[in-house]
């Protein structure tokens, strides 16, 4: 199959190999996921957005800035910069509540809502007050 920067998912032979990037990429590490050159064919590339029923909701007041979010997301949708989180990539997010159930906090400062529901109205009136142990 000839390379067309423009194939869709079902467009790839089986086994067809897919590069991550255009370029050849140096400190990738260090690079911010919106810096690095992805190649069309990277998932990156692509949003879910469209197809999420619930989702993550980020409410700073009671994150403490664990990093648990960040590194048990199977899609690298927590933005996170200097070790703090800063918010969700609702592109790549696919509503899967993995981060809200590896939150520590109480109550928990990501909480999943219902995809249509505006986030400033689950702040506001649908935030769950600290639970008493």
């Amino acid at each position: 199959m000839a390379k067309n920067e423009n194939n869709g998912w079902n467009d790839f032979d089986i086994g067809a190999l897919l590069f991550s990037f255009d370029k050849e990429t140096k400190n990738i590490a260090t690079t911010l996921q919106e810096d690095r050159p992805y190649s069309n064919s990277n998932s990156f590339t692509a949003s879910v957005a469209d197809w999420r029923v619930m989702k993550p909701v980020f409410n700073k007041e009671f994150c403490i800035d664990c990093q648990f979010c960040w590194i048990y997301c199977p899609d690298m949708s927590i933005i996170s910069r200097d070790k703090k989180m800063i918010g969700i990539d609702m592109d790549h997010c696919k509503g899967c509540g993995i981060c809200v159930e590896v939150c520590p906090t109480n109550p928990k400062s990501l909480l999943m809502y219902d995809e249509h529901l505006e986030d400033e109205e689950a702040l506001i009136a649908a935030w769950p007050a600290k639970e008493e142990k």
